[in-house]
């Protein structure tokens, strides 16, 4: 049997990494991100100083710096025209439009996809969708991608 010390040598790892638990958000922090959330949502253009300022006028006691990382965490940033939007990459390839001219008139012509924000009471949930343009379904796709290609294979099969 070998000590603590002995088999943090071996693999490698600090004595303190075995005893640190990480620390969650406190319940401020997170609702101060739910708030924060609420507000990209209605004005994506906010920066961190807009938003500081906006949360000190609902009575918060916060600085950039606490915003700035709680905006961070979440993966949220301004929506501005950054620099050079305009000029695309010589060596990227351009896709063209296939549907321009095309007449959407028939089942399973032409397949979509999308994935939507969802904000629950403890965290996000990203979904994705398939849409099928030309009618009027539209499908989450869930855990069963396998019963779902089976499905529109049977209804496809069905309207030949």
């Amino acid at each position: 049997m070998f000590s603590l010390r002995q088999q943090c040598n071996l693999l490698g790892i600090n004595r303190s990494s075995l005893y640190y638990h990480p620390v969650g958000e406190s319940e401020e922090n997170l609702r101060l991100m739910r708030l924060l959330d609420e507000q990209y949502t209605r004005t994506p253009y906010y920066g961190v100083l807009r938003m500081t300022a906006w949360l000190r006028q609902q009575g918060h006691t916060v600085n950039p710096k606490r915003v700035r990382r709680l905006l961070r965490t979440m993966g949220l940033e301004a929506l501005y025209q950054k620099a050079h939007t305009r000029q695309s990459d010589p060596a990227h390839r351009v896709f063209p439009y296939l549907l321009r001219g095309k007449v959407i008139n028939r089942c399973d012509q032409v397949w979509s996809t999308d994935i939507t924000y969802i904000r629950l009471a403890h965290g996000f949930v990203y979904r994705p969708w398939l849409s099928l343009m030309g009618t009027a379904a539209l499908f989450w796709v869930g855990h069963s991608v396998r019963r779902l290609k089976r499905t529109f294979a049977l209804k496809r099969l069905a309207s030949c």
